[in-house]
């Protein structure tokens, strides 16, 4: 199960690692589009597109569906909730450990105000 969470999150954040594919994502949640309406939009070839495309299908961001010879991209069911949380559980870490490393910084200046520090001569 762990391997199998790990993989799908791999897959996911590598498909958001590429700009274009982002870029795929804004467009796609806007209005469906085909693969040759994206890499009109995005100035690239049809076989460019295509790989973009299916990173993202893999890593289940997007679908596909062929009619004639037009495939249509759809953003995918998965919501990014897996991400999501993912990123959630380290916002929290971080968030706690900057809200300790304020508390340091505040005890020190009160020790600072305090005379807890010795003019130098």
């Amino acid at each position: 199960m762990v391997q199998y969470a790990r993989a799908e999150l791999d897959a996911s954040f590598a498909a958001l690692s590429d700009a274009t594919r982002r870029g795929v994502l804004e467009q796609l949640a806007r209005a469906d589009a085909s693969i040759s309406d994206l890499a009109q939009k995005f100035h690239m070839t049809l076989t460019g597109m295509k790989k973009h495309v299916g990173v993202l299908e893999q890593a289940g961001l997007v679908t596909t569906r062929k009619v004639g010879r037009v495939r249509t991209c759809r953003l995918g069911l998965g919501r990014l909730e897996r991400e999501t949380a993912w990123l959630e559980r380290y916002r929290r870490l971080w968030d706690a450990r900057f809200d300790e490393l304020d508390a340091v910084i505040e005890e020190l200046k009160l020790k600072e105000r305090a005379g807890g520090r010795k003019q130098p001569e």
